[in-house]
Parts: C-alpha cells; sequence; structure tokens
C-alpha cells in the first residue's frame, strides 16, 4: 500500500512539473515567475497571458487528458484480450476512427459544413467500432494472438492508406489542416474542444473504474468471473464500448497517437507492481497524462520553431517498451 501512494505523488509531481514547463517553454518562453502570476492572478490581458490562456493551456489540458483516456483504452483492451501488447493503434482501432473522421470532415468541406466536436466523436466511434468489429471477427477464426496482432497492424495499414488516399486528392484549401492532424498534433485545440472532451473523458473514466470488480475477476479466468455472477457478454460489450468511446475521443481531436495506448500500462505496472483494476485505471489515467505530456514538450521545442508531429515522438519511447514487452513474453512462453 505505501509503494502504491509513493508510486501516485511521483506521478502527481511529474504531472505538476510537466505542466508548469509545458506553459514556460514554446516559441516564445514565459518565465516561471510570470507564468505563476498569469496563473494566480488568471491575467488574459498581457501578451504572456494571452499565450497561457489562449494557447498552452488549452493544449495543456488536451494533452493530459487525452493522454490519459489512451492509456485507459489500452489497459481495457489488454484485459479484454488478456494481452499486453493490445492497444488501439496497434490493433488498427485508431486508424479506423482517423479514416472516419477523414472522410467525414472531407465530406463537410465539400459541402460548407464546419463539422463540430459532437459529430467528430461519433464519426471517430463508428471507425473505431468497425475495426474493433474486424478484430473480434478475426479473433473467432485464429487462436494465435499474434497473428490477431498482425491481422490488427494490416488493418490499421489499410486504413491509413485509404485516409492519406482521400487527403492526398481532396480540392480543398482548407485541407492541409486534416493532413496535419492525421499525422497526431494537440496543435489548435481551444477552449471549445476542451470544454467537450473532459466531462466525456471523465464520464468514461467513471464507467469503467464501476467495472473494476468484474475485471478483477476477469483477470483470473473466465470461469472464475462466470462463477462470481459476472455476466460476460455484457461485460466484454461495456469494455468494447468504453475502450472504442476512448479511442475515438482521442483520434477525433488529436488524431492517431501511436503506442501510447501500449507502453503505459505495461510502465504502470512494473511502477505500482500490480495489475488491479481499481488501482490500474486511475494509475494508468496518471500514467498517461504524464507521458503525453512530455512527448507533447518535446514535439514542440526539440526542433523549434518546427514541430514535430505527437506520434512521432511517442513512437521513439513507446515502440522500445512494446519490443521489450514481446521478447519478454517469447522468453515467458520458452521457459
Amino acid at each position: 500500500m505505501r509503494r502504491k501512494i509513493i508510486a501516485f505523488c511521483i506521478l502527481g509531481a511529474l504531472l505538476v512539473l510537466l505542466a508548469v514547463l509545458n506553459l514556460h517553454i514554446g516559441s516564445v518562453d514565459v518565465p516561471f515567475g510570470e507564468v505563476l502570476r498569469i496563473l494566480r492572478t488568471h491575467d488574459n490581458t498581457s501578451a504572456a497571458g494571452q499565450i497561457i490562456w489562449t494557447i498552452r493551456m488549452p493544449r495543456l489540458a488536451a494533452a493530459a487528458v487525452l493522454g490519459g483516456a489512451l492509456a485507459l483504452a489500452g489497459f481495457l483492451m489488454q484485459t479484454f484480450f488478456s494481452n499486453p501488447i493490445a492497444g488501439p493503434f496497434v490493433l488498427g482501432i485508431s486508424s479506423g476512427a482517423k479514416l472516419m473522421v477523414a472522410l467525414a470532415m472531407i465530406w463537410g468541406l465539400a459541402r460548407g459544413v464546419i463539422m463540430n466536436s459532437a459529430w467528430m466523436i461519433l464519426a471517430a466511434f463508428l471507425g473505431a467500432l468497425f475495426s474493433m468489429g474486424l478484430i473480434l471477427l478475426i479473433s473467432g477464426r485464429v487462436r494465435s494472438m499474434s497473428v490477431l496482432i498482425v491481422c490488427g497492424v494490416m488493418i490499421g495499414y489499410i486504413c491509413s492508406a485509404v485516409t492519406d488516399f482521400v487527403v492526398t486528392f481532396a480540392d480543398d484549401a482548407n485541407i492541409v489542416n486534416l493532413h496535419n492532424w492525421s499525422k497526431g498534433s494537440f496543435s489548435g485545440i481551444g477552449w471549445e474542444q476542451v470544454r467537450v472532451m473532459v466531462p466525456f473523458v471523465f464520464a468514461v473514466l467513471i464507467l469503467a473504474f464501476l467495472l473494476s470488480k468484474p475485471m478483477s475477476a476477469y483477470q483470473l479466468g473466465e470461469s472464475y468471473a462466470k462463477n462470481l455472477g459476472v455476466n460476460l457478454s455484457g461485460f466484454r460489450v461495456m469494455l468494447i464500448l468504453l475502450s472504442s468511446m476512448l479511442a475515438a475521443c482521442v483520434t477525433a481531436f488529436a488524431g492517431p497517437i501511436s503506442f501510447l495506448g501500449v507502453a503505459t500500462p505495461h510502465l504502470t505496472k512494473r511502477l505500482f507492481s500490480t495489475a488491479r483494476p481499481i488501482v490500474m485505471i486511475p494509475a494508468c489515467f496518471l500514467g498517461g497524462a504524464v507521458f503525453c505530456l512530455f512527448c507533447d514538450l518535446l514535439a514542440r521545442f526539440l526542433f523549434a520553431p518546427t514541430e514535430l508531429s505527437i506520434s512521432t515522438v511517442t513512437a521513439v519511447f513507446g515502440a522500445p517498451v512494446v519490443i521489450y514487452m514481446m521478447l519478454s513474453r517469447r522468453k515467458e512462453q520458452i521457459s
């Protein structure tokens, strides 16, 4: 118990530190003292105050909330498939959501219709459900998890290829924004989007937390969960819906973000030395927020004024974790 409290304190301290650094560092550095003054006095009239409250603060909030959402989605999928390599990006769920949002945005732009946040989340949710449906269909025909992972990667490539095709041949001047979004970025997110994503994500977070007890039973085996009275079919549907909703929300606002949903739950389990959902659900959310803020900070200042896509940075740190997980899993199977 003491270790878990310390781990939560560490993540909390890192979250605060990274939040301050994200407000301080940018194309125009704002001194730490000035950042604290602006936050304390709610100054949004000065030039620095407008930079903090109009640009950096909503971006910081979006990175924290969506990073936590993606990490939680990864944990739910790993619980569902009983495999630590499962995740929204690896299984092609994010790519399916990206494809549907791209099609909806292009259709709207061609007709002079601006897609609001609710419609974007709905489009992403439908795309995520479509990809998840394909994965579940394949999982019913193959027993090897490695084959399922490969099929998920292929579905992701197909969806990404179709997305790139329609973006390339779209004839609207505003399509450049869609191209930047399709690479993964928190740039351009404002308070309007934050006000939509925060209640949506936290509502799903509460629902996931309410499922922590049946999730613990499910981790010990389907027979054990069934003997405890868990409705397996309803429980699985809820896991699919919740993970798809979280992945869809992230994709709708920030585009696809690679490897965060796979790597963060694994790192969090190592830090907390437990896989119990009642601990892992808030821990994964907090860990995802920290990981995403760290990667977004690097994406903004490493090659400033050029900004990297968030997926580029998350892949650099997340892909080695996935490789390590696959090698460790292989050694366990051999032994």
